[in-house]
């Protein structure tokens, strides 16, 4: 055992001594593992008896286990929480339903997937509405089981799928976005997709169940060879990659386990700076939960890149923490084992050695609204979408029907669309004489406004209720509201052309990356929140705690106040996270862990 595994297993004791569990000298995480353990082992590949649950019309939903495995298939199980005290008074089950997710490597997807999701969502979801994620692909809310396999087989009729985008997995890869604005672009969209298949699940059980293909028995002779990367039970937790072009940090690198940080000569990918143990979520009162930043690894040449993704991928399945799914993420592996320890052993399974990283920065993360012109000729126009939400929101009035816009221009686009990691909409290779008509219709159907304030585009928020089970909080129908009020602060302080990275989520598992703003609002309660300051404009700095358990309207008094202050103390160009920590407002984290709870 080498002197950085012995401290790295002294260290863990010292920090879980409280705890019935210990690390081995192979760094496994010993201990009474988590149910979902147990579940994954006895689903035979992911199978469990989700086709039995399907057929069974006496309940909405599906058994506490397949609860859990229909994730891996893309899948949520949830409920209208809006009505589920009316419906246990009339002595009703839930109304259970689904939320899928789609696997959109890149959030790339053709005019003819387009009206195929659109229709779906029309004619067979409870909301009709399709929802642009910060995880850069659509869901559908509200399906019932009914219309369940019906969703997988119309998504596999365009070359759709969900498999993979949620679950301990690794999930939907993430690529800056506008891949043919440049050469660099497109290579680093090719190589989110080479990521996406390499790392997803060969279980054959996804097909089998939603596309009625022939099942591959399970057998002592082949049961070790289905999933060489994965393994029989899979990831200890959820697993997020990204592959990213600086300066654009538009995907947040920081949220995510594994990250490509491509770097260029000439105008050619020549490799990537792989960064490593990302994650925002965290709980609530558990101070050994907590943000974290990734790690910077090193360099490795373009070819390499999928030994590296493999390699750390299976050290984090062999070294993560089955027992505690709360401690379970890379982020805690990295910490608990010790960064160098990590590396190193990436570096043997993957037999090759990182080098020097190569310099690069981000200096924004924001969505580019509006015309970019590509290196071909082409342009691509990026819409703004509030939340993601596309709705026809007034069946009267066209300028709100954003959803019926967008399958109208996917009626005459010749080029592809390409979903936002912040939740918009890219409308992408429009030819130069096609720009006035598409233009035009999204102008018609509200597609394009030109009052939307730089504030607004700069916010953002997880779905929250009615459909997320953990909401604790308000967070999509809140934000609207609230940000309005927000850009009457910045306006009342002759700031109206300025603007606040603003995240707001309903709970603290980070879906909506609130641990990457500059003001992040984190649902306690009805109307309560946390409030964290302190974030910076390259998404390279995790907020930290202001005040605990605030009302809204809390938040704005404390708002207004620093909001006054930044408006005449600033330094030139000083963006207002910086300002919050220059002052004293709060401390800056620095090392996550000890910063953020000191």
């Amino acid at each position: 055992m080498t002197s950085l595994t012995k401290h790295a297993i002294e260290n863990f004791k010292i920090v879980n001594k409280a705890s019935t569990y210990e690390i081995d000298q192979n760094m496994v995480v010993q201990g009474k593992q988590a149910d979902n353990e147990r579940l994954k082992i006895e689903s035979d590949f992911l199978r469990g008896t989700i086709s039995d649950d399907l057929n069974d019309r006496i309940t909405g939903g599906f058994t506490p286990d397949n609860f859990q495995l229909i994730r891996v298939h893309g899948m949520y199980q949830q409920d209208d929480r809006d009505i589920r005290a009316e419906r246990q008074k009339q002595k009703l089950e839930p109304l259970h339903n689904v939320m899928l997710r789609a696997r959109m490597p890149g959030g790339v997807i053709t005019p003819k997937q387009w009206l195929a999701i659109d229709k779906f969502a029309q004619e067979h979801t409870s909301y009709g509405s399709i929802r642009l994620t910060t995880r850069q692909t659509f869901q559908f809310h509200g399906v019932l089981k009914p219309n369940i396999k019906l969703m997988h087989q119309t998504l596999n009729s365009v070359g759709l799928d969900s498999l993979a985008t949620a679950g301990d997995v690794n999930r939907n890869v993430l690529c800056t976005p506008n891949p043919i604005e440049s050469a660099v672009h497109q290579q680093a969209y090719d190589w989110a997709k080479k990521l996406s298949e390499h790392l997803l699940p060969k279980s054959r059980a996804y097909a089998e169940i939603w596309l009625d293909e022939e099942k591959l028995e399970t057998t002592e002779e082949n049961k070790d060879s289905i999933e060489p990367i994965l393994g029989a039970s899979y990831l200890p937790r959820k697993f997020k990659t990204t592959v990213v072009v600086p300066p654009q940090n538009d995907i947040d690198v920081h949220a995510n386990d594994l990250n490509f940080v491509a770097i260029s000569e000439k105008g050619q990918l020549i490799g990537f700076n792989v960064l490593v143990g990302g994650g925002l979520a965290m709980t609530h009162g558990d101070q050994s939960t907590y943000p974290r930043k990734a790690d910077d690894f090193g360099f490795i040449n373009v070819e390499d890149t999928l030994k590296i993704a493999e390699a750390v991928v299976t050290t984090q399945r062999d070294w993560g923490n089955r027992v505690n799914r709360k401690n379970a993420k890379t982020k805690y592996t990295l910490d608990r084992v010790g960064i160098e320890v990590f590396k190193a052993e990436v570096e043997k399974r993957a037999g090759i050695s990182f080098s020097e990283s190569r310099p690069y920065e981000f200096t924004e993360r924001g969505d580019r609204i509006g015309w970019v012109a590509g290196i071909d000729g082409k342009h691509h126009l990026t819409l703004f979408i509030e939340n993601g939400r596309l709705l026809d929101f007034d069946k009267e009035d066209q300028s709100k029907q954003l959803k019926t816009g967008v399958a109208q221009i996917a009626k005459i686009h010749q080029g592809d669309f390409r979903m936002t990691a912040n939740q918009n909409l890219i409308i992408a290779g429009v030819a130069e004489q096609d720009k006035v008509k598409i233009e035009t219709l999204a102008r018609q159907y509200g597609l394009i406004k030109d009052d939307v304030s730089l504030q607004r585009t700069s916010s953002m928020a997880c779905v929250a209720f009615p459909t997320c089970p953990l909401a604790m909080a308000e967070a999509e129908r809140f934000l609207p509201s609230f940000v309005t009020q927000v850009e009457d602060l910045l306006v009342k302080n002759n700031l109206a052309d300025e603007a606040i990275i603003l995240r707001v989520t309903g709970c603290p598992n980070g879906c909506g990356r609130a641990m990457l703003a500059e003001v992040g609002l984190v649902g306690k309660g009805p109307d309560r929140y946390n409030l964290y300051l302190g974030g910076n404009k390259g998404g390279t700095r995790i907020p930290k705690i202001y005040q605990e358990n605030l009302t809204s309207a809390a938040i704005l008094t404390e708002l207004d106040s620093l909001i006054a202050r930044w408006s005449v103390e600033r330094e030139q160009n000083e963006a207002f996270g910086d300002f919050v920590i220059r002052i004293g407002v709060v401390n800056e984290v620095k090392v996550s862990k000890r910063d953020f709870y000191d």
